[in-house]
């Protein structure tokens, strides 16, 4: 059996609400085991047979819709690429507030054309780093929420679906992941 971590966008902020309890009760109806949610942001750890992670991804979208008539976008990672995200922040020795370091995951990998011409609006001093199907983040003169440098901003420049976690976490996600 195979660690997961789905990451929902988007969920229990502004009028997308979704319980907890709903979202193990309909990753455990689809066959997983070890069924753990982290805070109220939908974060589940789970294990699966099934190795493919796209797969899961769109298993868990559909229940969504079906039993809750929720749609919102889910990502997938295994416990593996967590380990390899939480051990590969570029930040990471730069900052100590978690706060001030947070991670994008991408649906997919952006075109090299769009990560090159990416940059942090005016004014702000936010580093980046792309790699892969994650950004890194460092907020270097504050947080996330003042910065215009948002998910929604990487979602418009870069053309794909992301949502973003806190290093703190990331790092929590990647330990439930991990068995």
């Amino acid at each position: 059996m195979t660690r997961y971590v789905a990451l929902l966008r988007g969920v229990n902020v502004g009028t997308t609400r979704l319980a907890m309890a709903d979202l193990r009760r309909i990753v455990t109806d689809l066959g997983h085991g070890d069924v753990k949610t982290y805070l109220q942001s939908g974060n589940v750890a789970f294990g699966s047979t099934v190795r493919d992670a796209e797969k899961l991804a769109a298993g868990i979208g559909r229940a969504l819709v079906d039993e809750l008539a929720l749609t919102v976008p889910v990502l997938v990672r295994s416990g593996r690429e967590l380990a390899a995200v939480a051990g590969g922040n570029p930040y990471a020795d730069r900052e100590d507030d978690p706060t001030r370091l947070l991670v994008a995951f991408l649906a997919t990998a952006p075109e090299p054309s769009t990560v090159d011409s990416l940059s942090v609006p005016g004014g702000e001093n936010v580093s980046f780093t792309v790699t892969g199907r994650e950004v890194y983040l460092h907020y270097v003169d504050g947080g996330y929420g003042r910065s215009k440098f948002t998910n929604a901003y990487l979602e418009k420049k870069l053309g794909v679906v992301a949502t973003t976690r806190n290093w703190k976490s990331v790092r929590a996600l990647a330990e439930m992941a991990a068995g």
